[in-house]
């Protein structure tokens, strides 16, 4: 049997809240509150990207794996904010953690799944031994144009898991992909902020992906949503994740444990990984966790995992989510905020 042996998270200590967003664009912040759910959002220092994000979440996770880095076989990186155009990611963070020459090394990009595509293709190789252990990260310091509705949740996370076969924490059970081509967030090449399609972010793209991999990965289990304790969706702000949790059968109490999206914002390719990690921070042994991702352009991703007494002996040997997004925290104006995400530029 295949599954996770160690995952990490990273969150940045900087926060923005909502009301100091909606007062420089004279916007109504009490409506942004109540109708996306949201109070803050986390926000990247200068210095930290994609990169270094992923750096630390995985050295978290290889804390709680107890591995050898130099036994992992492939490093993948999912985002959609990689620092470079052209030059990957995923090679400093395996030279980063120890890794050798012989890993394989790849970035992924699909929007909001990309994190869940290299938890997929990780599993895969594992499960098909061609390596001992694969590592895939979801993380991004992702983007929303000044005054926009995406500037109040885009913000910045990382969540990494390593796979392999022994000293399981969380075995795979289950997995499952549902894609279409629907148009409805995209940011072409030079372009820095992206757009999205107005109609299509929710029925059409967000609801009709996450219910299709949602109920193929159940009928394909044979399971039901009173067959799991934790589930967890992707998180583009926080009414979404509660309505097609009902859509498909889930109770409140099953999604609020990996719902960090009030607190944290929409980390894009670490939305859905992140929620899983903050699951796995409180599960016990037996229990069963559903994660379904959601992609613009669009897809989802979806896994069943169910834990090990494990959990138990490694979960303490890194930091919590809960912990890493309530505590330290450091609020910015919205001067030093667009500072720090470059939307402010110096005149050359």
């Amino acid at each position: 049997m295949e599954g996770i042996i160690g995952y990490g998270a990273y969150i940045p200590r900087n926060r923005i809240k909502v009301e100091e967003i909606a007062k420089v664009w004279g916007a109504d912040a009490p409506s942004y509150k109540r109708g996306l759910m949201l109070e803050e959002k986390s926000v990247p220092s200068p210095d930290q990207d994609t990169i270094t994000m992923s750096v630390e979440a995985s050295k978290r996770a290889l804390k709680r794996s107890l591995i050898n880095p130099a036994d992992i076989g492939a490093v993948y990186i999912g985002s959609e904010s990689h620092p470079y155009a052209v030059k990957p990611s995923g090679t400093v963070l395996a030279e980063a953690i120890g890794a050798t020459p012989e890993v394989h090394t790849a970035d992924f990009e699909f929007a909001c799944k990309a994190g869940t595509e290299g938890m997929f293709v990780a599993l895969s190789l594992v499960k098909a031994g061609e390596v001992k252990y694969g590592l895939a990260v979801g993380a991004d310091t992702s983007q929303g144009a000044p005054g926009d509705a995406l500037e109040y949740s885009a913000a910045a996370g990382a969540a990494a898991f390593i796979f392999g076969r022994d000293n399981i924490i969380a075995k795979a059970l289950e997995t499952y992909s549902y894609t279409t081509d629907t148009p409805d967030f995209w940011r072409r090449e030079y372009q820095y902020y992206p757009q999205h399609g107005g109609r299509f972010t929710g029925d059409p793209a967000y609801f009709k992906h996450i219910v299709g991999a949602g109920k193929g990965i159940m009928e394909k289990a044979g399971m039901k949503p009173s067959d799991f304790n934790y589930v967890i969706f992707h998180q583009p702000n926080g009414k979404f994740p509660f309505r097609v949790g009902k859509m498909l059968g889930f109770e409140r109490e099953q999604i609020e444990p990996g719902w960090l999206v009030n607190k944290l914002g929409n980390t894009y390719s670490a939305s859905s990984p992140l929620g899983l990690t903050a699951s796995l921070d409180i599960s016990e042994p037996g229990d069963k966790i559903l994660i379904v991702s959601y992609g613009s352009g669009a897809g989802s991703d979806a896994f069943i995992f169910e834990v090990t007494e494990r959990i138990e002996k490694v979960r303490d040997l890194a930091p919590k989510t809960r912990e890493l997004l309530e505590k330290n925290k450091n609020y910015l104006e919205y001067g030093e905020y667009a500072k720090f995400r470059k939307k402010i530029k110096k005149a050359v």
